[in-house]
């Protein structure tokens, strides 16, 4: 395993032990529940708006380390974005996961490149933006399809 390896795993596993805006948000203007009946993570994801920006997201659940470090890191990552630029991350997200040619450099995301490898940890990495996603367009349940 390489030096980077080891940092992105570093990374997946700090974040998944200690995640980051893992709380209630009872001010929360969009709320979505997600699940994925695979691996038995559970994210409930709560965000509250400032106008067209993305003013405070928070996550609650349980669910395996990637899970638990892609909800963590997207809580950092989307705070002060508008929806368009939510969905755009999305969507970049979705095809890094996936191993989709040309997907483009993440920053802080980049550690979930290495997930394409393992297909049945897609659903992991990526519950917690589908559940924002969800959110963000007015569903209340959210699925990784």
């Amino acid at each position: 395993m390489s030096e980077l390896d080891d940092l992105y795993q570093e990374v997946i596993l700090d974040h998944g032990r200690r995640p980051r805006n893992r709380r209630a948000m009872p001010d929360g203007s969009h709320r979505c529940d997600g699940y994925n009946p695979l691996c038995g993570d559970h994210v409930l994801v709560a965000v509250r708006m400032d106008g067209e920006a993305i003013a405070d997201v928070a996550f609650e659940g349980e669910g395996c380390a990637i899970c638990m470090a892609s909800a963590s890191l997207m809580t950092e990552i989307v705070r002060g974005h508008t929806v368009p630029e939510f969905d755009q991350a999305f969507d970049a997200v979705r095809a890094l996961v996936r191993g989709e040619p040309g997907s483009q450099e993440m920053g802080k995301l980049a550690v979930f490149g290495g997930v394409a490898a393992f297909p049945m940890r897609v659903k992991c990495a990526t519950l917690a933006w589908h559940t924002a996603k969800a959110a963000l367009h007015g569903a209340t349940e959210a699925t990784t399809e």
